[in-house]
């Protein structure tokens, strides 16, 4: 039996996005920058306190030393006695006969630790309390209480001045606890941010997830939500719903050429059907079979205008066989275009003039744009009557070129000029003449691969159609 695997849970799919890991290896590399932070500083402090400690018992001995130096043992006890008052704050001194028997001082014996002169921790009570020196194991003692400097004196008296560390002591253990909690208040915040974080940005993308659903779904209509505050999510989102956008234009125009490839070209066909039975009907009977062959070829070229027309509007609009920009001089192609519908326009009575005698050059593709102008020049001398006039000119302009085709025809109602941009659109007075309604919709086309556009305006009387193309 197939087993499919069970939706992630919530919390789940939360901690494992992409925002939350990168989440945490930026808490592991601040965490370990604050740790290291810490630990300087508390080894500077604590290490500065002990130096400082350390110099004092230092000065302490070498003071004790003199007094010995000029007053011999007496002195000296009388120095430590003094110095080992209650009240006299928190140095510790103990002064012994060879014997080790204390002579003066505040401690009650030798520690056992000082075995040699020199630098030596031991435990004693707190400050006040009896005991100490050998005491120092009993309750209310630590083993590192006390630092102190051991000297052994001529005669065999050693003396032994130090400082009770337990303030020291106090004051580490209570940095070492002041850095834990900070250490695991950092940890608990980051993590907590770092959910935070994960779970704003995992429901911005879920706006993304669910319209690409809803989209799947054939919901052309969704769109990823914005948020307004125009951040990276808000430009993608923009981005996203300009494609959806684009993507329901080109349906909805798909949908409209499936409609108007159904309705333009039901009616060409039916005639032709129509034309074909009617010749197998009366046989050997037809008056002028030559006659209905060459009007069947006649429909049959229309059709396969109208199919070559359909295909050119979507290889432009697609961009297939796009080749890089070259220049194109727009004043050659427009001397072109009207010497080749120069014979169609003196056949219908009507004047083609050109004005293209300065040199134009624009960026773009020359067999495109020829077939542009010529659609425009083929529709402005189809309808122009007999006597009427056509002209086509070429210019250039600050940021680039332009191309005008103006006739003195029946021209296009201001209301119906964006409709007939559209493909198979016509106006209703032109339904019985000859075309398939493709021609602008192939200008159109060409103008936006050229990032240019068509503009159509009235050219009292006729029409005027303007192709403008960037430089």
């Amino acid at each position: 039996m197939r087993k499919f695997p069970l939706p992630a849970l919530p919390g789940q799919r939360l901690l494992r996005t992409t925002t939350f890991r990168l989440a945490l290896v930026y808490l592991a590399l601040f965490l370990g920058s604050v740790m290291l932070v810490l630990w300087t500083v508390y080894w500077s402090t604590t290490g500065f306190i002990t130096r400082q400690a350390d110099e004092s018992v230092k000065a302490e001995v070498g003071a004790l030393l003199g007094r010995w130096q000029q007053g011999g043992v007496g002195a000296l006890a009388s120095a430590v006695s003094e110095r080992a008052r209650p009240g006299g704050g928190d140095g510790l001194y103990l002064l012994v006969l060879p014997t080790f028997t204390p002579l003066t001082g505040n401690l009650n014996a030798w520690p056992r630790e000082a075995t040699k002169d020199g630098w030596v921790t031991f435990g004693v009570r707190a400050s006040g309390e009896e005991g100490g020196g050998e005491e120092g194991g009993e309750e209310g003692a630590r083993g590192d209480d006390a630092r102190a400097l051991a000297v052994t004196l001529p005669g065999g008296f050693r003396l032994l001045v130090g400082r009770d560390m337990g303030d020291i002591r106090r004051f580490r253990e209570r940095l070492e606890l002041v850095i834990g909690w900070s250490v695991a208040l950092t940890l608990a915040l980051g993590a907590l941010g770092g959910l935070a974080m994960s779970r704003a940005m995992l429901g911005r993308l879920e706006g993304v997830t669910r319209t690409a659903a809803a989209i799947s779904g054939g919901d052309m209509v969704s769109r990823v939500p914005v948020s307004g505050s125009g951040d990276e999510y808000d430009q993608l989102a923009l981005t996203i719903n300009a494609m959806l956008d684009r993507i329901e234009e080109l349906l909805a125009g798909m949908r409209h050429v499936s409609q108007g490839i159904a309705h333009d070209l039901r009616t060409p066909l039916t005639r032709l059907r129509a034309r074909l039975e009617l010749a197998l009907m009366e046989e050997d009977g037809v008056r002028d079979p030559h006659a209905v062959l060459e009007s069947t070829i006649e429909e049959v070229d229309r059709l396969l205008a109208t199919f070559r027309a359909l295909l050119s509007i979507a290889e432009v609009e697609s961009g297939a066989g796009q080749e890089p920009a070259a220049p194109v001089r727009l004043d050659d192609l427009a001397r072109r275009v009207a010497e080749l519908y120069e014979p169609a326009a003196e056949l219908k009575g009507v004047v083609l003039a050109v004005d293209a005698a300065a040199p134009v050059a624009v960026p773009g593709n020359e067999q495109l744009l020829a077939q542009a102008l010529a659609n425009l020049v083929d529709n402005a001398v189809k309808y122009t009557p007999a006597g009427g006039r056509v002209s086509l000119s070429v210019e250039g302009t600050p940021s680039g070129a332009r191309a005008v085709v103006a006739d003195t025809g029946p021209g296009i109602p201001e209301a119906e000029r964006e409709r007939v941009r559209g493909r198979f659109a016509r106006l209703e007075r032109d339904q019985g003449e000859p075309g398939s309604g493709l021609g602008l919709s192939l200008v159109e086309a060409v103008a936006h691969r050229h990032r240019g556009r068509l503009l159509l305006e009235d050219n009292g009387p006729g029409l005027r159609a303007v192709l403008e193309l960037p430089g």
